[in-house]
This record gives C-alpha cells, sequence and structure tokens, in this order.
C-alpha cells in the first residue's frame, strides 16, 4: 500500500505532461518518448500508467473535459460571463484555442472516438446555455443555445486568426444582442462588465 501514493502521483505527472505537451505543440508532434523525456522516466514507465498512445489522448481529453461551476448568479450574467472569459482566455499567452476542435482537426479523420468525445463536450455546453435559457423562460431555448454555442466557438477561431481578445467582447456584443431580441432583460451592469486584462 506504500508504493500507491507514489504510483498515483505518477499517473498525474505523465497526464499533466501530455496535458501541457499536446495542447501546446499537438497531439501528432508529441511522441510518448518526448513524454517520458520531459518527466525524466523511462517509455516503459510511461506505459505501466498509459499502455497506449491512443489511451494517454484519451485521458488528455477526459481530462480537459469539465463542466461549468455552479453559480447562484443570474442566468443571464451566467451567459454573458462565458465571453467575459473567454476574453481573460484569449489574452493567455498559452492560448491555443479548443482542444477539442484541435484534436478533431488532427485525429479526426482516423480517430472516431476523439470525434465522440469532441461532440459530446460541445454538446455539453450548448445544453448548459439551453437550461440557464429555460430558466429565462426563453420560447426556443435549444435553437439560441446553439447560436450562443456558435459564438463562442466563432470567437475562439477569430482570436487564432487575429491574435485580438476583443473577438471576445464583440461575441458577447452579439450575445445580448440576441438575448434582448428573445425577450431577456439585460442590466447595464452585465452588458458593461469588462474582463481583467492580461498581456498577450
Amino acid at each position: 500500500m506504500a508504493t500507491l501514493p507514489r504510483k498515483i502521483a505518477m499517473k498525474d505527472r505523465i497526464l499533466e505532461t501530455a496535458d501541457r505537451l499536446f495542447y501546446l505543440q499537438g497531439i501528432r508532434a508529441v511522441g510518448v518518448d518526448t513524454i517520458a523525456a520531459e518527466i525524466g522516466i523511462s517509455k516503459r514507465t510511461l506505459y505501466n500508467h498509459f499502455p497506449s498512445k491512443d489511451a494517454l489522448i484519451s485521458a488528455y481529453l477526459e481530462r480537459r473535459f469539465v463542466q461549468p461551476r455552479p453559480s447562484n448568479k443570474p442566468p443571464a450574467e451566467q451567459i454573458l460571463a462565458t465571453f467575459d472569459s473567454l476574453e481573460r482566455r484569449f489574452a493567455s499567452r498559452d492560448f491555443r484555442g479548443c482542444p477539442f476542435v484541435n484534436a478533431v482537426a488532427e485525429l479526426g479523420t482516423e480517430d472516431q472516438s476523439v470525434r465522440k468525445v469532441a461532440v459530446a463536450f460541445k454538446e455539453s455546453r450548448r445544453l448548459w446555455f439551453r437550461n440557464l435559457l429555460v430558466q429565462l423562460g426563453v420560447a426556443d431555448a435549444e435553437a439560441l443555445a446553439t447560436q450562443l454555442a456558435l459564438l463562442v466557438d466563432g470567437s475562439i477561431a477569430q482570436d487564432l486568426v487575429r491574435n485580438d481578445p476583443a473577438m471576445a467582447r464583440a461575441a458577447k456584443e452579439a450575445a445580448i444582442v440576441l438575448l434582448r431580441n428573445a425577450g431577456v432583460e439585460i442590466g447595464a451592469d452585465a452588458a458593461a462588465k469588462e474582463p481583467r486584462r492580461g498581456g498577450k
């Protein structure tokens, strides 16, 4: 039993390193030998924890598949805060887009399991929007949730091309228009909130 914490810690180290390298450099570009060397372990040790690179990729995507934190804020404020959060992320020097979109772009044609988890992640985010819209009494919450999800993904793509965190603010302004057109009251505070700025 004394070796169990060390085993868990090593597995976490492998996964954290794979997460960082896969996200920053690309899944195809990073081999298990690179990950093992970065940690200072043998490939055999890595394979003791993850039997294949595919298993490590799956664990990486599962690690990234986190649900939004529960919040007591009003639903409309939660929706708009998504775009404030995106702007902060865009301003980060290590932002490289959506890890699920990146994984599909690299592996989707040859690995349907990657596409499946990416679809599940995107759908979970769309359903999060939909549930908040239902709370707001929006008549066609399904359609508006899809439109908000498209604004998120579109702002990510625009930031990657333009290197401009303000793309998230533009998406937020579009979200406000959509919400107001759906009959949602948007307070001046929620509409005007600015995210904390960081260097990019």
